[in-house]
């Protein structure tokens, strides 16, 4: 199994001005049911910085929920990720196992949990996000009451009958930006700004197609020092994310 793909750069400063220009840079994730992708990086992977930035140009647009899971497989190479968790090189490989490919490497987006593409191309990051079609009879809404978060999850009484099976409904805590001066290893020396760290993530509910509602501790959130979070609403089977929606700046609404 091919893990780290050293991938040619070419253009991409070019991919880089045309992803800036793109329309819908508006508020982060303010459609309906916006794509999730999930980049799987690490600060131990040369490959990966170009991925980090285009993770950072993501966040900005309003059909994108964008979060970066830092993994730890590659700390053996002289110096351990600071951001990585064992928990999020395992949400990579259960994404492998369900996709029945055995493709895990760095730098890796994961859309939707259905497909990959590799983080550091541009083009074909926007291909993946283009592919995955969001489901538009199934919404989650968050908003913020007081200290608390409200969040309903419910599905178009006209379309019970395309959801089937079970889903867990899932909460991610992320920070906003963490900005890491890696010391040692291929990227040594190099500062590099993450985006959207996630630093938490918690099973919060179990779905089967009826409305399901929850309150969550906002001003808590806030105290712990988290930005933002986001709700996500996961197949239990095939992994994949049918439906998501994100609050992205904790301290304003609280």
């Amino acid at each position: 199994m091919k893990i780290n793909l050293r991938q040619q750069l070419f253009g991409l400063a070019g991919a880089f001005a045309f992803l800036a220009s793109a329309s819908g840079f508006i508020s982060p994730a303010s459609a309906a049911n916006p794509t999730v992708v999930e980049l799987f990086t690490s600060q131990g992977c040369s490959s990966c910085p170009p991925a980090d930035e285009i993770l950072g140009k993501l966040k900005l647009r309003d059909d994108v929920i964008a979060l970066t899971f830092p993994v730890d497989y590659w700390d053996y190479l002289g110096w351990k990720d600071t951001l990585a968790s064992p928990a999020y090189s395992k949400r990579q490989r259960d994404y492998a196992r369900a996709r029945g490919d055995r493709q895990v490497y760095t730098p890796q987006m994961v859309m939707n949990g259905r497909i990959h593409v590799v983080g550091n191309q541009i083009s074909a990051v926007e291909r993946g996000i283009k592919t995955v079609a969001r489901n538009e009879s199934i919404k989650i809404s968050m908003s913020a009451d007081g200290d608390a978060i409200r969040v309903s999850a419910k599905i178009d009484k006209t379309a019970k009958s395309a959801f089937s099976g079970k889903a867990t409904l899932w909460l991610v805590l992320f920070k906003s930006a963490e900005i890491v001066k890696i010391g040692r290893g291929e990227n040594g020396g190099n500062t590099i700004v993450y985006h959207n760290v996630v630093r938490q993530m918690t099973p919060i509910g179990m779905w089967e197609g009826k409305t399901l509602n929850i309150t969550l501790p906002g001003a808590q959130f806030v105290a712990e020092g988290y930005d933002g979070c986001v709700v996500l609403l996961q197949r239990d089977d095939s992994r994949e994310i049918i439906a998501a929606a994100m609050m992205d700046n904790l301290k304003k609404k609280n």
